[in-house]
């Protein structure tokens, strides 16, 4: 059976104004090293899938970006989302484009913005969802060993318990999903040790969740079902159009993994962050001896567990006095000041703009 990747790279990344806009969102950005996100995480597929089998789910608006950012992705690879319908959708449309292709294929699905340090432990990871994902109508899942009691995550309740878990990668039969926990339910859910953070990363036949899909979300199946004639002709854009006009807005762990039967998932650790806002590139980035993250001319006194991160072309110089737990991003045309605790309210400012017709700044 053939592997294929699809990355999913439709998102704006609000939380990461004023870096991320609506016109080059975060996947596009190189937040912590030269290479973007999303040229991270297709690169980190090497050895694994070919370039010609890797896909790119995305807005139509990213077309360019996304080209010039991966020009060994073959054209006809990107898929390119008319509009915002959550994972389920998108999910739809590249298993039914796999599917055309090869019947038989399996499909990694991948969001195009996160972190992964150990990537070959990753890859054994992988590999181990793909042997259990081999089995015809097997959802398969990656689950993320939690490190401390989050609750900005999803979590992954499994037939098993890490304590004996073997170090080789396996997978286990999933109990039920969680949503994201206030503090004392994360804390029971790491001291029962049969809870994963839910990495939203999946690996199935594609045949498998088009089966799911038919049985969990008919209309979705129907509406993609009436787009196939349509793949690889100038008629596809009018026809998946037509098809997202069609669908639910839903996730795929709403709509699908929370539903089904065979669903699996396999436990990995492998130096695993989503980066989903300011707070993770403070938690991944250097720091000094208070624990104050610095970029460029930065000065800070008295000041601790504070972030500068910058992304202009200006020199000049930013200090904090006294501040603790305080972040500052600048650009060339935005500075964001916010408390470190307050990161996911980011989105707000956004909100705020296209509320107020200033999408220059969004």
């Amino acid at each position: 059976m053939k592997l294929y990747a699809v990355i999913m790279a439709g998102g704006v990344g609000s939380r990461f104004w004023p870096r991320s806009r609506q016109h080059r969102p975060k996947q596009f950005l190189n937040v912590l090293d030269e290479a973007t996100m999303i040229q991270n995480t297709v690169s980190r597929l090497t050895g694994l899938v070919a370039p010609e089998d890797v896909y790119v789910a995305t807005h139509a608006r990213y077309a360019d970006i996304t080209q010039r950012q991966l020009p060994y992705i073959p054209p006809e690879n990107l898929l390119f989302e008319p509009i915002s319908r959550n994972t389920a959708p998108c999910i739809a449309y590249a298993a039914a484009r796999i599917h055309a292709r090869d019947p038989e294929g399996i499909m990694m699905v991948l969001p195009s913005d996160h972190i992964i340090e150990d990537v070959g432990r990753f890859q054994e990871v992988l590999r181990a969802a793909v042997a259990q994902a081999s089995t015809p109508g097997a959802l398969v899942t990656l689950g993320i060993q939690p490190t401390h009691p989050a609750t900005g995550y999803g979590y992954i309740q499994f037939d098993g318990n890490l304590a004996d878990a073997s170090d080789t990668p396996q997978a286990f039969a999933v109990k039920t999903f969680a949503e994201k926990p206030d503090l004392a339910t994360a804390e029971n859910f790491l001291d029962s040790g049969d809870f994963l953070w839910n990495s939203g990363m999946f690996i199935w036949r594609a045949d498998s969740v088009l089966k799911a899909i038919e049985e969990h979300l008919p209309d979705l199946h129907t509406a993609f079902e009436e787009a196939r004639p349509s793949f690889l002709t100038e008629n596809e854009p009018a026809a998946v159009r037509r098809a997202f006009d069609l669908s639910p807005n839903i996730s795929v762990d709403y709509g699908i993994m929370e539903k089904a039967s065979g669903v699996y998932v396999v436990p990995g650790s492998f130096g695993w962050n989503d980066v989903g806002d300011w707070k993770a590139i403070y938690d991944l980035s250097a720091k000094d001896d208070r624990q104050n993250a610095l970029e460029g001319k930065a000065i800070v006194v008295d000041s601790a567990d504070c972030m500068v991160h910058r992304d202009t072309s200006d020199e000049r110089t930013i200090a904090l006095v006294g501040m603790k737990d305080t972040f500052v991003v600048e650009t060339d045309d935005a500075i964001l000041v916010c408390h470190k605790d307050a990161t996911q309210q980011v989105k707000h400012v956004v909100e705020y703009l296209r509320a107020h017709q200033l999408d220059e700044l969004a």
